[in-house]
């Protein structure tokens, strides 16, 4: 029943999103089944056909002082101006801080002067500092210079009419197994620290609710936290996620550390989404 409402409530309404990779073109291929008009974007123009055999209209799309095609704003109008916009722009902070808020900036300018219906910006709970606390959207600190890049980022479409900032805990899914970020390692700290994930299909599911309440004219906050409601401790996760894979179990010391918990019941409490996956163990299966 949910599915065929979100399929009458999509019908005509066109999303964008820039920046098709992992989690953006799942999302985009789960928002053409729901019946939107989708276009979407990939930096090089060799992998535009994935997109165009999903059904998305595909534009190339380069931000960046590195740019190698710069982008043409008049040329862009037909595939940016559309409802809904989904910025999925990695931050690939390692790189410097200053390319990502370029980037972003740079988009900002090429949407200026067009009324979204609904802006989605994905973010991340790396705004949130290393703390033994229970983290609520209210609760983000530009404790590092890289969370004030991400916090900055935020304020610039957090600035634009109807957007809603989605923070992704951590992010795990099919490619994307967590069993191998610590298999083998001896003398890991932090035994006791929570931690805090979510699945892709989640997060693909939380954007289109967002999508689908905008449509239905409910409101929606201006930030939401993503992150399944319950927490395994980090010894117990990635033994678990190790042994799942059939790799050696990280062995972990006495040290301990502040164990922050993110929590992801906002969205819930406003929109009446569910997790499919409730704590990081489940994720597991679904990983492979």
């Amino acid at each position: 029943m949910a599915n065929m409402e979100q399929q009458r409530d999509a019908k005509s309404k066109s999303v964008a999103v820039v920046g098709c990779g992992w989690f953006g073109f799942a999302l985009a291929k789960q928002l053409v089944e729901e019946g939107y008009r989708l276009t979407g974007c990939k930096r090089s123009i060799d992998e535009l056909a994935l997109l165009t055999d999903a059904g998305i209209e595909a534009f190339q799309l380069q931000l960046g002082a590195d740019a190698d095609v710069k982008p043409d704003a008049q040329a862009l109008q037909g595939v940016l101006q559309t409802d809904f916009l989904v910025v999925n722009i990695p931050p690939r902070l390692k790189r410097g801080n200053g390319a990502y808020l370029q980037e972003l900036q740079q988009l900002v300018a090429l949407t200026q002067g067009w009324q979204y219906q609904g802006i989605v910006f994905i973010s991340t709970t790396g705004v949130y500092p290393s703390q033994d606390k229970l983290m609520t959207e209210v609760d983000a600190v530009a404790e590092t210079l890289d969370s004030q890049t991400l916090l900055d980022a935020e304020a610039l479409f957090g600035a634009q009419k109807n957007s809603c900032i989605l923070r992704f805990a951590g992010l795990v899914g099919p490619k994307r197994h967590p069993g191998r970020f610590l298999a083998g390692k001896t003398d890991v700290p932090g035994a006791n620290v929570a931690v805090n994930l979510v699945h892709l299909s989640d997060c693909v599911r939380a954007v289109s609710t967002i999508l689908a309440a905008s449509c239905q004219g409910k409101t929606i906050a201006p930030i939401y936290n993503l992150c399944a409601p319950l927490h395994s401790t980090k010894a117990e996760f990635y033994q678990a996620a190790a042994q799942s894979l059939g790799l050696v179990p990280p062995m972990f010391n006495q040290l301990t550390m502040p164990s922050k918990v993110i929590i992801g019941e906002a969205i819930v409490a406003d929109l009446g989404f569910s997790y499919q996956y409730a704590s990081p163990l489940a994720m597991l299966a679904a990983c492979e």
